[in-house]
């Protein structure tokens, strides 16, 4: 497929004024199965190829993109993309520029130990069956199981690019898992649990190994006994606490509050139209306190089993490792060649990533990570024996955030209370709100490398229109203090 991206660049470059342009040629399969109550619910396979080209002239754009993976459909593309780029150079009020990039040249694969494209759809299907199983046994005390479900899904991208500047590179992504939710009542009363997390689910860059790797079986029991304890729990109490911060919750707290505001674009104020703006403005680089010493967040795109990690991202930017956040101080960006150009970077991030051969590349997460502190408790266990008084939360279940991704409030599944360094009760509907600054100023413990866990979502959206994209977070549990809490309509109550 590398000549027929190369067939066109050909294309573009006939005409006068093309200062660079670059082919995508994308192959894309998808697989979604979800089980309700051991009936299957949903259950489809899908695939879709395409090339689209982007074309620079005089410093302004064009994309356009074609089905087929043909040599007439390469030209097409370009030749419309040539169009857009000189319509928009006409009306440009600056000149873009790209910054240095060495051109790609290879092969890159996710290593995949089980194709899951390859395993039968009965393996699978018994799979989910087994651990739905556990999660429809009956209450004995009387609670309503409303809903029992069992989800899996695959996705494997092969892409083929090339670009003017001498560069082609040929990449295959793979990743996917499952996952499980049970919502159950009494009375008025109504309590989720997921395991892993909801939304996703467990993905992660890998094959069919993942699903061993989730215990599924092992933890469908525990999440449905823990969503019948919920129904008898009392609500989270409100006040401000120590509040410490599991895996699962924290990785979409590091996705909403450290993720989207480091993305150059919004920064500079050229992405608005899906979820706001940033408040990390560009004169804050290298001088804006982000969190307390503790905090060192990092994009890295090499990290193993990453839904954000690949060899190149889809300008031909190699992947690699940008420190966003060191020693609570904002030191970086995700970024593209443009971004890096305006913002005087040196290099892109390697961050433009594109849904679909359908549509251009924008800034996008890779995988941004709150790092472990070797100095901290080496588990949770340990974290929550160090804490005196607080309260454990996990799992999100809803979230807000405000469009300069400053005033946030998310709520949990479950919580639990902390005295003495104990878990001494289970609580529901729990609630926790803050200003991000301010609430990572907070952090006062980070756990060890052991406890770190990598999460993967692949529907976080941006741009308009609207592209879902995958994106990892690795985080250890940590703690912060003087946090507000509650329960689901409660905050700004008595303690």
């Amino acid at each position: 497929m590398i000549p027929i991206a190369r067939a066109a660049l050909d294309e573009a470059c006939r005409a006068e004024g093309v200062e660079y342009a670059d082919a995508r040629v994308v192959r894309q399969e998808r697989e979604h199965i979800t089980l309700r109550g051991g009936d299957v619910d949903r259950l489809d396979r899908e695939v879709s190829e395409g090339i689209g080209v982007r074309v620079m002239v005089r410093g302004a754009w064009g994309f356009a993109a074609r089905p087929g993976t043909g040599e007439e459909a390469a030209r097409k593309a370009a030749a419309e993309a040539l169009d857009v780029a000189r319509a928009a150079a006409r009306v440009a009020r600056e000149r873009l520029r790209l910054a240095e990039n060495d051109p790609p040249r290879g092969t890159w694969r996710t290593p995949v130990a089980v194709d899951p494209f390859k395993v039968p759809l009965e393996q699978k299907l018994a799979d989910l069956r087994a651990a739905t199983a556990h999660l429809c046994q009956e209450d004995p005390r009387g609670a309503r199981i409303l809903s029992a479900e069992a989800k899996m899904q695959w996705r494997r991208e092969h892409k083929w690019f090339a670009s003017t500047e001498g560069g082609a590179y040929e990449q295959e992504t793979t990743c996917g898992g499952a996952g499980l939710k049970i919502v159950v009542a009494r009375d008025a009363d109504v309590a989720v649990r997921t395991w892993p997390l909801d939304l996703d689910g467990g993905l992660m860059g890998r094959g069919y190994e993942t699903v061993a790797s989730l215990d599924l079986g092992g933890n469908a029991p525990r999440i449905r006994d823990e969503a019948m304890a919920l129904l008898r729990a009392s609500p989270c109490p409100s006040g401000n606490v120590t509040l410490v911060l599991d895996t699962p919750q924290l990785a979409l707290q590091v996705h909403e509050s450290c993720g989207h505001p480091t993305e150059a674009d919004r920064a500079l104020g050229e992405e608005i139209s899906l979820a706001g703006a940033s408040f990390l403005t560009p004169d804050k680089l290298g001088r804006f306190r982000y969190g307390s010493p503790l905090v060192n967040l990092t994009a890295d795109a090499t990290i193993p089993a990453g839904l954000g990690t690949f060899g190149w991202d889809d300008e031909g930017v190699a992947s690699c490792r940008t420190p966003l956040v060191a020693r609570g101080m904002f030191v970086g960006y995700l970024s593209s060649r443009e971004t890096a150009a305006r913002l005087e970077l040196g290099r892109s991030g390697g961050c433009m990533r594109a849904e679909s051969w359908s549509r251009p590349p924008i800034i996008r997460m890779t995988n941004v990570s709150l790092e472990p502190d070797p100095r901290g408790p080496a588990s949770l266990d340990e974290l929550i024996a160090d804490t005196d008084r607080g309260v454990l939360m996990t799992t999100n279940r809803s979230w807000s955030i405000d469009d300069l991704r400053l005033n946030f409030q998310f709520g949990c599944e479950a919580a639990w209370e902390i005295k003495k360094g104990k878990l001494v009760r289970m609580l529901k509907n729990p609630v926790y709100t803050g200003i991000t600054p301010r609430f990572w100023a907070g952090c006062d413990a980070i756990c060890r490398q052991d406890a770190f866990r990598l999460w993967g979502f692949v529907s976080c959206g941006k741009g308009d229109p609207m592209q879902l994209m995958s994106v990892g977070h690795g985080c250890a549990p940590a703690r912060f203090r003087d946090v507000q809490v509650g329960a689901s309509g409660s905050l700004g109550g008595t303690p």
